[in-house]
């Protein structure tokens, strides 16, 4: 396994420049190792959860395990271990499952989100319910191909976080608190999402706490935290709270720009799906607020427009201040930490790599 510095994107011209990355420690990497055989063997069990009979179509295990084997970044594993691991933990199969049910609980984020959005592709291949929408199509069958494939997405999400649950039972009661609160946020993050979306409602403090809720929290804050309680650390709840909630924010930022001004064939999804459904970002709140002409051009799904008008603007130079200003929060979050040296170092660098990465 790799350090997550290693895919560490360039800062911005202008930004710091990126420190020289540490090599990931070895149980971070051989535990990592263990949560990707983990999640073959366990979803390999799953397999006889689909269609049988004469039925043609694909079940929502094969959906979700297509999802997980395609690939990802894997930060919210790398995170719950790396808490655990800088909280003294030792290698074991309990932070290991916790590792797994977070990529799981991902997995069904990602594939309720797709539907929500109307993406057709993630990592570079189509979406669950945009695949299933075509075999509908191809063959024929009874009823509205999309209706189908998005019926087939939302079981497939639901299989994916049922296999979360099934993952984490069995915890102490602490570390329980922390997985319901990362799943409620989740779910807050998003209703916000939608409706600041459909309300076209330009509110950067709005913008930013759903860049915290949505995203932050359950990438980062919550998977350190119960990484640090299943190692039985609850002094360090308060450092990685402050590191998480900052580089969380950064992370959301980056994600946002990303999705306005990236590659979509960098990313494996699509381009300015953003600013097509008038998602309330902190990059188009700040827009519409400063710019009438933005609200116009939103309003008229001109998103190839309003990413020329935006692009290396004023607003877009302010999300970026606002990403180096959260990864100064977050460095000096670790400043106080009782950690060991280098996992403070390790922590760092992985902020680096969330905050400026590229896809």
């Amino acid at each position: 396994m790799t350090t997550a510095a290693a895919h560490t994107a360039s800062p911005p011209a202008g930004g710091p420049a990126a420190p020289t990355a540490p090599a990931a420690p070895a149980a971070l990497s051989l535990m990592l190792a263990d949560v990707e055989e983990g999640l073959r063997v366990f979803l390999a069990g799953q397999a006889h959860r689909r269609p049988g009979g004469r039925l043609k179509g694909a079940g929502p295990a094969e959906a979700v395990a297509e999802l997980v084997a395609a690939g990802g970044k894997r930060l919210r594993p790398r995170f719950l271990l790396s808490g655990y691991l800088a909280a003294g933990g030792e290698p074991g199969r309990g932070p290991v499952r916790a590792a797994m049910a977070l990529e799981l609980l991902h997995a069904a984020a990602l594939i309720h989100d797709d539907v929500m959005d109307d993406a057709d592709r993630r990592r570079s291949r189509p979406t669950v319910h945009a695949r299933h929408a075509d075999v509908h199509r191809t063959n024929g069958w009874f009823g509205e191909s999309r209706r189908y494939g998005e019926s087939v997405a939302i079981l497939a999400g639901d299989l994916a976080w049922a296999y979360a649950d099934h993952l984490m039972a069995g915890l102490p009661a602490a570390v329980a608190g922390q997985w319901f609160e990362l799943k409620a946020e989740l779910i807050e993050g998003q209703a916000l999402d939608v409706a600041a979306a459909a309300e076209l409602l330009p509110d950067p403090e709005l913008a930013r706490y759903i860049a915290v809720v949505k995203s932050g929290r359950y990438t980062i804050h919550r998977p350190l935290v119960l990484g640090a309680l299943l190692a039985g650390r609850t002094d360090l709840t308060g450092a990685f709270e402050q590191y998480g909630e900052a580089l969380g924010e950064a992370f959301q930022l980056r994600d946002d720009l990303i999705d306005a001004f990236g590659d979509g064939r960098a990313s494996g999804k699509p381009a300015g799906l953003d600013f097509g459904h008038g998602k309330m970002t902190l990059l188009l709140s700040l827009a519409m607020r400063s710019d009438p002409a933005v609200r116009t051009l939103v309003e008229r799904g001109e998103s190839g427009l309003l990413r020329e008008h935006l692009a290396g603007g004023a607003v877009h130079a302010d999300v970026e201040a606002r990403i180096a200003h959260l990864v100064a929060r977050a460095d000096a979050a670790l400043t106080a930490a009782e950690l060991p040296p280098r996992w403070r170092a390790e922590l760092r660098a992985a902020a680096r790599a969330a905050a400026y990465r590229t896809s």
